[in-house]
Order: C-alpha cells, then structure tokens, then sequence
C-alpha cells in the first residue's frame, strides 16, 4: 500500500479545498505522536488528523473525535499557544515530496500579524510533524531528531527546516522530455525501478502502473526500450500530471477478488488493477480513513494478542522439540525384537555352546539363516537369554508408554495449531478473550484468582447468507466450532472443514433442502478462507453430512473425527456470501 507523493497531491488538493481561509477551532493530542485539528467553518467541524507514528504514519480528514489525555503534552500546549484560532492561509507540496505544508497566519502576543509553517511529513519511520516560524526555523516538533540519530538533519528546536535532498532524483514538475528519456529511461536497471528511483513522489506501484499503461513489462530492463516506447512513457508520465495539476483524482481501494483483502490503494485510477474487485471513494481521505481504521483494527489486534501468540508459540516449540525426541527414542526400541530372538536361540541352542564364550553362530529357525550372537562371557547360556529376555522387556514397555506419549504430544500440538489458527482470524477483544479462557481451561496458562473481570461481550461465530439463501455459520475458535458442530448442526446439515491442516468448523444449514453445488463450493471457500491455508491457491477441503462427524470422549475442543467424507479443491475466498451483523 503506497502512501506516495501521488496521494498527498490529492490530499493537498482535497484540503485546500476544505480547509482554506479556516481557523483553526481546537488542537488535541490524542496519542503521543498524533495531532487532531479541529477547524472552524460555515458548514460546521472539519476534523484533520494526523499521525507520525512509524509504523502507521497517515493524514486524513475525518468525522470522528478522539479522547485527549487530561494533561496536554508539550507540543501540543506550545501549538495551541501559537496558532490556536489561527487561519490556513496556503497548503502546498514541495515538488512531489510526501510533504504537506501548511501556512497559517495569527496574531502573536502583541496581537501583530505573524506567520507560522506546519509541515506534516509522511516518510514512514522518518514520519514526522514539525512547527516553525515565518523564517522556517523550527520551533518544535512531535518527534526530535539529533545528530546521534541522523547525519543528514537535525529536527531539533532552533535548526532551520529543510527537505534532504534525494540523490539522483528528479522533481516530476521541472524533468523535460529530454532528461526524462535520456537519463531516466536509461537507467541501467528494470523500468519500473528506473522510474521510482529517478522521480520524486513514484512508488513502485505508480512506476508499474506507467508500465502497463504503455502496454511495457515493468520487469524488462530499459535497454530493451525503443525510442517510440520511451516516448510513450514519457507522454503517459504528462498525462499523470495533468490529471493531478486538474484535481482528476479517483480514489479507490482495490481488492482480491477471491477473499476480499485490500491488495492496493490509489488516489489515481490503476489500470493493472482492471481483474480486482475496485471501491471508488469520494475522497482521498476517506479511502484513507476507511483503510487505515481496518489497518489500525488489524495491528491493535495483532499488538493485544501478542502475549498470547508467544505462549503459544513457546508451548509449540517445545512440544516439536519433544515429538522429536520421542520418535527417536521410538525408533531406538525397534531392535527389542532382536534381543528377544537372541533370547530364544540361547533358550534353543544353550547347551552347545562353550564355558566362557564371547558369541555364539546359530541357525535362526525364524529365517534359516545363521545368526551371531554376542555374549557375556562371565554368565552362563540361560543367564545370557535372560539378560537379552529383560532387555526385550524393557524396550517393549518403552515402546507402548513412547507410543502413547507420542499420540498425547500430536493432539497437543494440533489442539495448539488450531488456537493459532484461531488467534489469526480473531476480529475483536472478545474472541481473544475466549482464546485466553481456552489456553487457561488447557493449562497453557495459569490462572489467577482475585476480582471477578467486568462481564465482557461474548465472542460469537460468523454467520454468512450465500447467494442461494442458505445460512453459513463458521466457528472462529475451538468452543465456537464445537457449539456450532454438536448444537446448531442437527444430522442433515453439512459440515466442512480443511483436510489435514488447522482451520474453522463451517456449517451449512439445509433446513431440510438438497444444497445446490454452488453453496458447496461458497462453503468450502469459507472454510479454506477460515483456516491456516488462507494464503494458499488451493486448499483440499473435506465435507460431509454433520450426523457421521463424532467427538471421542475427552478431546480437547475443536477435536473430532469421521470416516465416511467427500474432498474438493477450493480457493480462500469470500466470494457469493454476504455476512450478517
């Protein structure tokens, strides 16, 4: 996803419209690297947020509040002292940058005309929001940069501000078609690449998208360029231009159309996207706000459930250190069966052999093949039989106590697969709260006594309507696929689930109708959708009625077994259903 210098000229373009001539209403800071600006105009609060975060850097304009910590933080205090009620008089974009600027113009404490700078640098790590006077000498900024840090600027209070120059780099504004196809086309590298390296503001994305809007493989190395192809880039990069220097913006999010995730997003239409599911916004912040709020969804979720992925991932590890050990060990008990047959021979051939031999050759009766046997020379013949006799009997009770340990060690590693299956697609606070209480009622993790936690909003299973009108549901944990399984299920619903890897129980409902094979094929999507195959093609799903699938008595949740089943290939997808709230 490519929050290049493209999309910030849509922004640009959107907030000086929006916000031009405004005065700014309130400034908050509701997290320790973002800003909230709330503006005062005739058609009510416009709400800009920005955030400099390193890992989520965005600006945007939005429509929802954010809660403010009760003591303002410094920066936020100094900008409300500067600017608070001060007017937005010009927003631009230094060459392509991914950099907006803000003038805005208040009256200082002597209640003179004054003019201060507020840049908003989305550069991800290098993210920042940095404050300066008429002279763009930096009074403040959300995030100081010393020399220790960075040799190539300081962002320190006093330091002049300044963009670094980007080597080799051209502003898209000023290259003529010369240098464009001399220097740029030339580049002794792909084309894609020799585009984003060469112009400021071109990710990757818009490089390729250039490409293929001259019908170019963007992999093909600009050796291979004729002169009319470097022509025709040249003319499709000015047509870019002239869509952004008109306003003639369209962005859209665009999805895979075989499981709905967001493969990109673009404030310009992208061509090689033509075979994706598309999503066109009014405006480029509210793409972004839509995006970034399921992406801050997606890593506030990973970020909660980190502790438990560790658990796991530390219970994991040890129990494939164990199965390890236990098969060797297993493999180590199969020559019992030799010590018994030495046993045997000694019983059968005992008497021919000498006082104090060191071995013994006999006739295998078993294979009419001649057998050496070592022997302890300080034992007589049936003492040496029984000696291997006990070995044997020690193996043989190794075995069948390693076979069960190793039965006991593959359900606890499948039962914790499928917990981690269920963390990946967990939504919400309340599915990692019945992943917790299942990795507590499992002894993966202790439990604490004390105060009773607030009552929190039960977890509860996906419910999908396919295109023919039956009900889908998919369990989103083990409990939730054990419920569906054994309570919503009754014999002639269907049941599906992925064949030999962790993944979500899905349930059909047929209410007492034959099943159309589109709805098998929605069905199996979903289960290969909902399990840890998701990122695969293809995914061997089994499926059968609900009556032949049995729980053995004591396994742990989301365990069952069948033996009577059908098997069909299926893509992830979420394709020809629709989820109910």
């Amino acid at each position: 996803m490519a929050f290049d210098g493209i999309t910030v000229n849509g922004l640009m373009h959107e907030l000086n419209n929006l916000l031009l001539g405004q005065r700014i209403g309130k400034i908050a800071q509701p997290e320790k690297e973002e800003l909230l600006l709330t503006f005062k105009g005739l058609s009510g609060a416009n709400r800009l947020l920005i955030s400099a975060n390193a890992s989520l850097p965005f600006i945007y304009m939005t429509d929802q509040n954010k809660t403010s910590p009760i003591t303002a933080p410094n920066f936020c205090m100094l900008l409300r002292k500067h600017i608070s009620n001060g007017r937005i008089t010009e927003i631009t974009q230094p060459s392509l940058e991914r950099v907006l600027r803000f003038k805005i113009e208040h009256l200082d404490e002597l209640g003179d005309p004054a003019v201060k700078f507020l840049y908003v640098e989305i550069m991800g790590k290098h993210s920042n929001i940095i404050f300066c006077n008429e002279e763009n000498i930096i009074i403040d900024s959300i995030k100081h940069v010393s020399a220790q840090v960075s040799s190539v600027r300081e962002v320190l209070p006093g330091r002049p501000y300044f963009i670094p120059t980007q080597e080799g780099k051209f502003n898209p504004w000023e290259i003529d078609e010369d240098t464009f196809i001399n220097t740029v086309c030339t580049k002794p590298t792909s084309i894609v690449k020799a585009i984003y390296t060469s112009l400021v503001g071109f990710s990757p994305v818009m490089a390729l998208e250039l490409s293929n809007r001259c019908a170019l493989d963007g992999d093909a190395a600009t050796a291979s360029l004729s002169s009319n192809q470097k022509e025709a880039l040249f003319q499709e990069f000015k047509n870019i231009l002239a869509d952004m220097e008109q306003g003639n913006f369209h962005p859209t999010i665009y999805y895979n159309p075989q499981n709905s995730s967001p493969v990109e997003f673009a404030s310009l239409p992208l061509t090689m996207y033509a075979d994706m599911n598309a999503t066109e916004f009014e405006s480029v912040s509210e793409l972004l706000q839509i995006y970034y709020a399921q992406r801050n969804q997606y890593t506030n979720i990973r970020q909660k459930s980190s502790d438990l992925r560790k658990i796991i991932s530390i219970h994991l590890e040890r129990d494939y250190k164990k199965y390890q050990l236990q098969k060797k060990q297993l493999e180590d008990t199969e020559k019992k069966d030799k010590y018994r047959i030495y046993g045997e021979m000694l019983h059968t051939y005992g008497y021919q052999i000498a006082p104090g031999a060191k071995k013994t050759t006999v006739t295998n009766y078993y294979t009419n093949e001649e057998l050496t046997i070592p022997l302890d020379e300080q034992l007589n013949p049936m003492e040496n039989a029984k000696k291997y006799f006990d070995k044997y009997a020690k193996l043989k009770r190794t075995s069948e106590a390693l076979s069960q340990y190793i039965v006991e060690t593959k359900q606890q590693i499948a039962h914790l697969e499928s917990i981690s299956a269920a963390l990946d697609i967990a939504e919400n606070d309340a599915d990692l709260s019945a992943i917790r209480e299942e990795l507590c009622d499992y002894g993966f993790i202790k439990k604490h006594g004390g105060k009773k936690k607030a009552k929190q909003e039960k977890s509860k299973p996906l419910h999908f309507i396919d295109s023919n009108g039956f009900h889908i549901y998919v369990g989103k944990n083990n409990y939730q696929n054990d419920y569906l399984t054994f309570k919503i299920a009754t014999g002639n619903d269907w049941w599906f689930h992925t064949k030999g890897i962790p993944g979500s129980h899905v349930i059909v409902k047929t209410e007492g109708k034959e099943l159309p094979d589109s709805s098998f094929e929605y069905a199996a999507a979903l289960a290969a959708y909902y399990s840890s195959g998701r990122e695969n093609d293809k995914v061997e799903i089994d499926y059968l009625q609900k009556k032949n699938v049995k729980k053995p008595n004591g396994s742990a949740p989301g365990f069952v077994v069948y033996y009577t089943n059908y098997s069909m290939m299926a893509s992830p997808s979420l394709t020809g259903v629709t989820l109910v709230q």
